[in-house]
């Protein structure tokens, strides 16, 4: 069985200076918006809307990031196969505020702080998904291999 989820990589400019979001996940690691796609969605649909619900923030697409792929094994579907794809997306409304049932906090980093505490606590997948939408928005990171 497959299982599409979508999120994004959701970034701002204040003053001209661009933030990067992160959330917090349940867990205490840092992470990105997503989450499973509904019926008559489209994978775009989905990150948008899975933003909106964790973190508050209205957003627009700009580009596709990545994906990630992986299988896991549910007690009732058995093997799933799983499909995340991530995007760039540019808030353009909305209030920052983090869905409580889901995740432990939303905040705006600068994008090096951002590179930052991805690498100390976030998931070592979304390494290539978060230097990716960085490198969209013309920046280089130190120490992606």
């Amino acid at each position: 069985m497959k299982e599409i989820s979508a999120g994004g990589v959701v970034y701002r400019r204040v003053n001209g200076e661009l933030q990067i979001q992160l959330i917090q996940d349940r867990y205490g690691k840092i992470s990105l918006p997503k989450g499973k796609m509904e019926p008559g969605e489209t994978v775009e649909q989905t990150a948008l809307r899975e933003i909106l619900e964790e973190t508050g923030m209205e957003g627009k697409i700009i580009s596709p990031i990545d994906q990630i792929k992986y299988t896991y094994t549910h007690e009732a579907k058995g093997t799933v196969d799983k499909e995340v794809h991530y995007y760039l997306v540019e808030a353009t409304g909305g209030k920052l505020q983090a869905q409580v049932e889901e995740i432990r906090g939303v905040e705006w980093f600068e994008p090096a702080e951002a590179w930052r505490r991805q690498k100390q606590s976030g998931y070592d997948n979304n390494d290539r998904i978060l230097s990716g939408a960085l490198r969209l928005l013309g920046l280089e990171v130190q120490g992606h291999g």
